[in-house]
């Protein structure tokens, strides 16, 4: 396990961020980061409380000169996206995150690296324990459970915190002010299938689509990646109706907000038709391949001999299952007319996995109006149900509408082009940030979204650039010198 990260400009951020590295934090499973977190504040002598939701809130007092600036709230979440290869075991419920340093950045062996958002936790202490920085009054909110509901957001109580600006550090491009932000609602489909006996004279199968690049299902939903559980499927229902092949199980992506990477499914196929099967999924990688050449060209789909299955999943709700996943939308639905090159409509077909009886279809939407949001929802709901399926639409949250006229905004404008010699970009992100939800609660607040550039987050190619760390903190620094006055 490598601590180089904590060798790094600045030291204080890096250092940090290599100790939540060395805290499992999946989403879900935040017991030990809270309890981390609740004794580093502690630990400097500030107050220090933890809600009914597992939010950790940190206050520290304005340094000599800076009482009457307005207080901040800076603010990033504690739980990251466990993703991994297929080829490691990693168990991020017990086990450390390994880092390494490949030039300009920051990257972990063969899992996601959590910089989504420990970078900006990481941001967030070094501003609490340094006793030398210049700011006014200053509050840290570390939410729970921001990748998989937003738990924490929505939980957080009208009147804990008392500041007048909310920084949110969760923005993943160094030089982008962002000021508004996407809702989302999930889409569940679940079949309830009836197990039906062996076919005689068949050989099972292990399919495997591997080598796609996955990634955020809102930041990355417009590069074209290949969504596995969409390429899985079209192979099954090709090679169903060409060479009698039966699903026996299928397992494919485990976030709603990851692009699905991997997907595996049990096949059994008539000997008579074996060899044939076996050529027709070789040509139909090939085809795969080219088509996502650019986008994905690491696509690899393996079909390998298998011990037979227990069992077949029954014909019926087969054929159903494809369907459905089949005509569910997936990518992105529309492009903002104003703004053509910002997503505006999006959908990940995140989940495609049989277990006990059931098999579930889970999907994300995510929209910048929330009227477009709902209808996608709904005609997914619709695909779902008219399959078969029992469906439920979850976890609704809102997105954040910008405020271009935002003090902080013309402020943080002002500092950048001071500091860097250039005006930063000021944005509208496809993702779910949780100011939208937490400005609910605290609608006077005036906030701003920013960080350092990541990239492939949500998947094991996530890395952070350690240049565009450098910048970040010293922006936030010149920023919380500059607030101002009540």
């Amino acid at each position: 396990m490598s601590d180089e990260i904590r060798k790094l400009e600045p030291k204080a951020l890096w250092n940090n961020f290599y100790l939540l590295t060395q805290v499992p934090r999946p989403s879900k499973h935040e017991d030990a980061i809270q309890a981390f977190m609740m004794k580093f504040g502690e630990d400097l002598g500030l107050v220090t409380k933890k809600d009914e939701v597992g939010n950790v809130i940190i206050k520290k007092s304005a340094s000599l000169g800076m009482e009457g600036r307005k207080g901040v709230i800076l603010q990033a979440h504690l739980d990251m996206v466990p993703q991994k290869n297929s080829s490691t075991d990693h168990n991020f419920e017990t086990d450390p995150i390994d880092t390494y340093i490949d030039g300009d950045w920051v990257k972990a062996r063969e899992t996601t690296l959590g910089s989504d958002n420990g970078i900006g936790a990481a941001a967030a202490m070094a501003v609490l324990e340094d006793k030398a920085l210049v700011h006014g009054p200053i509050e840290a909110l570390f939410t729970s459970d921001e990748e998989t509901g937003m738990t924490g957001a929505n939980g957080l109580i009208p009147g804990l915190l008392d500041g007048d600006i909310l920084m949110n550090l969760d923005s993943e491009d160094e030089g982008d002010l962002y000021i508004g932000c996407a809702g989302g609602v999930d889409t569940v489909g679940v079949f309830n299938y009836t197990e039906d006996e062996l076919i005689p004279d068949a050989t099972s199968f292990k399919i495997s689509i591997m080598g796609l690049k996955g990634g955020h299902s809102g930041l990355d939903i417009h590069l074209g990646r290949g969504n596995a559980n969409k390429i899985m499927n079209s192979l099954l229902m090709d090679a169903t109706d060409k060479f009698g092949l039966r699903l026996a199980s299928i397992n494919g992506g485990s976030l709603r907000n990851a692009i699905p990477r991997e997907s595996f499914s049990v096949v059994v196929v008539p000997d008579t038709n074996k060899e044939a099967f076996k050529e027709f999924a070789a040509s139909y990688e090939k085809d795969a391949q080219a088509a996502f050449k650019d986008a994905d060209p690491g696509l690899q789909i393996e079909v390998e001999p298998a011990g037979m299955p227990p069992y077949l999943i029954d014909q019926k709700t087969t054929q159903a299952l494809y369907n459905a996943v089949h005509k569910c939308p997936n990518g992105v639905i529309a492009f903002d007319k104003n703004m053509p090159d910002v997503v505006e409509t999006s959908t990940n077909l995140a989940v495609v996995k049989s277990d006990n009886g059931t098999i579930e279809m889970a999907s994300l939407q995510r929209s910048a109006i929330d009227a477009d949001k709902d209808k996608i929802a709904k005609a997914i709901y619709d695909v779902f149900t008219e399959a078969g399926a029992n469906a439920e639409n979850s976890g609704d949250y809102p997105g954040w509408k910008p405020n271009v006229d935002s003090p902080i905004l013309s402020e943080m404008k002002e500092v950048y082009y001071k500091k860097f010699g250039k005006v930063p970009a000021v944005k509208i992100i496809h993702a779910g940030l949780e100011c939208g939800i937490l400005g609910s609660a605290y609608p006077h607040w005036d906030m701003i979204s920013f960080g350092p550039t990541i990239r492939n987050p949500h998947s094991p190619n996530e890395m952070v650039n350690i240049p565009t760390v450098a910048m970040f903190w010293e922006y936030l620094l010149e920023t919380l010198k500059n607030i101002p006055s009540k």
